[in-house]
């Protein structure tokens, strides 16, 4: 396992930082995101989407519909998982289809739904430290991801 922590002071940051990890993110990776309520889940989508050629203003956080998809230099499958019960209900939505895709895979609220992410992932935690300030952490799980961070800090 990787981790780097980086600290964001404004909403340009978080954009950079978005389009640094859609450069650095293979195709086929589940990424995890954590953070309260407003911390910049969807923000940090939307940054990364914008990277790869999708409008911005089309991303959306899917709270009510779960998934939604994003097609551009590479697919995007953002989920919210806020709504999901538990591990059988996420489970029913064939989360692995995502999973194994060649797409990333981008999960709000991966923290619900923890034991249901495959064996390798990135995660991506985003603590609230002042009204534009962030601090985001990012940690590689299992082996096939360990580079990721390392490049991430390297283009930061």
């Amino acid at each position: 396992m990787s981790t780097i922590t980086w600290e964001a002071t404004s909403e340009d940051d978080t954009k950079k930082l978005g389009s640094i990890l859609a450069d650095a993110i293979p195709p086929g990776t589940v990424v995890a995101l954590n953070g309260t309520l407003g911390a910049g889940k969807t923000r940090l989508v939307k940054a990364m989407a914008d990277k790869l050629g999708i409008p911005a203003e089309d991303v959306i956080s899917p709270t009510f519909v779960i998934m939604q998809r994003y097609f551009g230099g590479k697919t995007l499958y953002h989920f919210d998982v806020y709504r999901i019960k538990d591990d059988d209900e996420f489970l029913e939505l064939g989360p692995e289809e995502y999973f194994d895709s060649d797409g990333i895979t981008l999960l709000e609220w991966a923290d619900r739904v923890e034991n249901c992410l495959p064996h390798d992932y990135l995660r991506i935690d985003i603590e609230v430290l002042g009204e534009t300030c962030r601090q985001f952490t990012i940690s590689s799980v299992g082996a096939d991801l360990e580079n990721v961070p390392l490049l991430v800090k390297d283009a930061l």
